[in-house]
């Protein structure tokens, strides 16, 4: 499913998913397999934001947690979603101390926070978020900055959800996706893309 990650597509499969995932915890392999089809590209998208290469391996040990633990979910699609992008996050960060490498410490920048822009700019920076390049960028981010839109723009969660998965308060990571955001329109777009914002959140590098 051509599912890019932008919230508002992503929103769109969560009363297809919530069914699958009701079917699939009463035994339905195949409904698991929507599941999956639905969740797995914006789950890549953002471990390949975090672990990079080994995103694959990390997203592969994340969904047999998710099917071993399938039973205990309770919730909607949209929960869904994030109780998969927790677990995975988790899975992640097991990954990066077993490496030895620790998410860089977030440098909290005291920015002054613009206006809002349009959000026709935030569309346009969402748009390129679906390349490879785009997703080198955001690494480079702040790692709070980058995760926040990772969880935002790619897995598709709204701002409380998102702040659930990195245990911050909504606040926080609604401001760290602005930056990160407004960042990367400069980064990416050039002239056209400046005044981009987000309801998102702060979160990598003080993660836990």
């Amino acid at each position: 499913m051509g599912q890019g990650g932008e919230p508002r597509r992503a929103q769109a499969y969560d009363g297809e998913l919530g069914a699958a995932v009701a079917r699939a915890q009463d035994g339905d392999e195949s409904a698991f397999a929507v599941a999956y089809r639905i969740v797995q590209p914006g789950l890549l998208g953002y471990l390949r934001g975090i672990v990079g290469d080994d995103a694959e391996d990390v997203a592969s040990d994340a969904w047999l947690e998710i099917a071993r633990d399938l039973g205990r979910f309770k919730g909607d699609g949209a929960g869904f979603r994030g109780w998969t992008a927790t677990i995975a996050r988790h899975r992640a960060l097991d990954h990066l101390r077993r490496l030895r490498v620790r998410p860089r410490s977030a440098a909290l920048e005291q920015d002054m926070l613009d206006l809002p822009g349009p959000h026709d700019t935030h569309d346009q920076v969402v748009e390129s978020l679906s390349t490879e390049r785009a997703l080198e960028l955001v690494r480079g981010l702040p790692p709070d900055q980058a995760e926040a839109v990772l969880l935002r723009v790619v897995v598709g969660l709204d701002g409380p959800a998102a702040a659930r998965v990195l245990g911050k308060r909504p606040g926080a990571v609604r401001t760290a996706a602005h930056r990160g955001l407004k960042r990367l329109a400069r980064q990416l777009g050039g002239g056209g893309v400046e005044g981009v914002t987000d309801d998102g959140p702060r979160t990598l590098g003080d993660s836990k």
